[in-house]
This record gives structure tokens, C-alpha cells and sequence, in this order.
């Protein structure tokens, strides 16, 4: 196969918040699958070139591209980086989010402004691209989170700015009629990551690791499985939100 051949076949996966957490292991993993991936960071460019150099050295392909994601001219030059790197993008991962956590009472305002920014804004600012450009046959994966259902006290305004990305994933799947184009969320229960495990105690850890029937927290590893299957065989699967947490109900 020639080289310009490979180029047209390759897929193209964008992967914001793949620095670290779930959203660098969904890189990774991406990568392993033989996509080429771009990954959006917001501040920390070194992290993400650790992901860019750890994906290299595996065999794969990958740049690093800073974007706040809530800013539409950043991730309108986000899609543009990744276009002029590989040729066009096919699937959007959309991991970006931040959660501070309190009870409503209490809910510092600043707060909500931040993770309403962040969490439904940009949602919507990066969704709004990857619809305009994504090709045929791809896919836009958004995070929701279980505590959405599981209503536990101190994530009312966490639960709140995910609830508008499972309506806005929903409603988005059925504008993209005849696109060709999936659009579903990803919704984690407790996962090991530093977004997880900031500011809790251990107790109250081994208390939400309880919770699943397989008693364990899940891992960002769990959760990159689930995305390459949106990725890439789940082709029928569309408008859902796929509740990732273990079965915790």
C-alpha cells in the first residue's frame, strides 16, 4: 500500500482532555487501534507530550494542539491543526470536564460558572465542530457521569452540567440524520482518576468502591474499552448513553 494510500485510509481520532485521566488512556488506546490522534490539552503541554512521546514509542501517531475548550475560535483551530496533520477527523472524544463539589447551599457561584463553562459550554462548542466536520462513518463520544442518576448529595451543580450533555448528545444524534456520524456518552461511575480521588478521604474512597457488585473502582483502562467500542464495531449503537460504572444502580 502506498504512502498516500495509508494517509486516506488512516483514521483520525481528537481527544480533548487526553493529557491525563480517562481521556489519555481513550488516547492510548485509540492509538493502539490504529488510529492517528490529536491531543487537546488547556494548560499542561507537557503532560501532553508525554502522551504524544508515549504513543511514538508504541508505533502510533500523534500531536499535541492546546484549546480551551469553551472557546470556539480555539477549537475551531483545534479541528484545523488536526485537519492539516492527517487530512480530516473521524472521531471526536470529548473527556474535557471539571467537577468541584459541595452542596447546593453552599455551591460556591464562581464554581458553577467554571463547571458550566467547561462542562456545557464546551460540550457544545466541540460537538458543534465535530458535527460541521467530522466524515461520514464517524463518531462523537461526550461524557456524561452515573451520578447523574445516582443522585448523591454535594454533585447537584456537577449533575447538572452533565445532564445537559446527555440532552445534547441525544438530541445531536437525531440532527445528524443521514450523516452517517454516531453520537453517544460515556458515563463513568467512580474511576480511579485524580478527578475522582481529589479531596476525598480514604474512607469515603472504599466506601464508593463498595458500591459496584464487583467491589472495586473502575480504572481508565475500563473506560478506554468502552470508548474504542463506540469507536469502532459500535456502529448500530447511536443516541445512547452507555452507563460505564460496574453496576452500581
Amino acid at each position: 500500500m502506498t504512502e498516500q494510500a495509508t494517509a486516506a485510509s488512516r483514521r483520525v481520532a481528537l481527544v480533548t482532555g487526553g493529557s491525563r485521566g480517562i481521556g489519555r488512556e481513550g488516547a492510548e488506546r485509540l492509538a493502539a487501534d490504529g488510529f492517528a490522534v490529536v491531543i487537546n490539552y488547556a494548560g499542561n503541554k507537557t503532560e501532553a507530550e508525554n502522551v504524544v512521546a508515549a504513543i511514538t514509542a508504541a508505533g502510533g501517531e500523534a500531536i499535541a494542539h492546546r484549546a480551551d475548550v469553551a472557546d470556539e475560535v480555539a477549537v475551531a483551530a483545534l479541528f484545523d491543526a488536526a485537519e492539516e496533520a492527517y487530512g480530516g477527523v473521524d472521531v471526536v472524544v470529548h473527556a474535557a470536564g471539571v467537577m468541584t463539589l459541595a452542596p447546593l447551599a453552599e455551591l460556591d457561584l464562581d464554581a458553577l460558572d467554571r463547571m458550566h463553562r467547561t462542562n456545557v459550554r464546551g460540550t457544545f462548542v466541540v460537538d458543534q465542530q465535530a458535527a460541521r466536520r467530522l466524515r461520514g462513518g464517524g463518531a462523537i463520544i461526550n461524557f456524561s457521569s452515573s451520578v447523574l442518576s445516582l443522585a448523591l448529595p454535594g454533585y447537584s451543580a456537577y449533575a447538572a452540567s452533565k445532564g445537559a450533555v446527555e440532552a445534547m448528545t441525544l438530541i445531536l444524534a437525531r440532527e445528524l440524520r443521514g450523516r452517517d456520524i454516531t453520537v453517544n456518552a460515556v458515563a463513568p461511575g467512580p474511576t480511579a482518576t485524580a478527578l475522582f480521588l481529589d479531596g476525598k478521604d480514604e474512607e469515603t474512597v472504599a466506601r464508593m468502591a463498595g458500591q459496584a457488585p464487583l467491589e472495586r473502582l473502575g480504572t481508565p483502562e475500563d473506560i478506554a474499552e468502552v470508548i474504542a467500542f463506540l469507536a469502532g464495531p459500535a456502529r448500530w449503537v447511536n443516541g445512547q448513553v452507555l452507563r460505564a460504572n460496574g453496576g452500581i444502580v
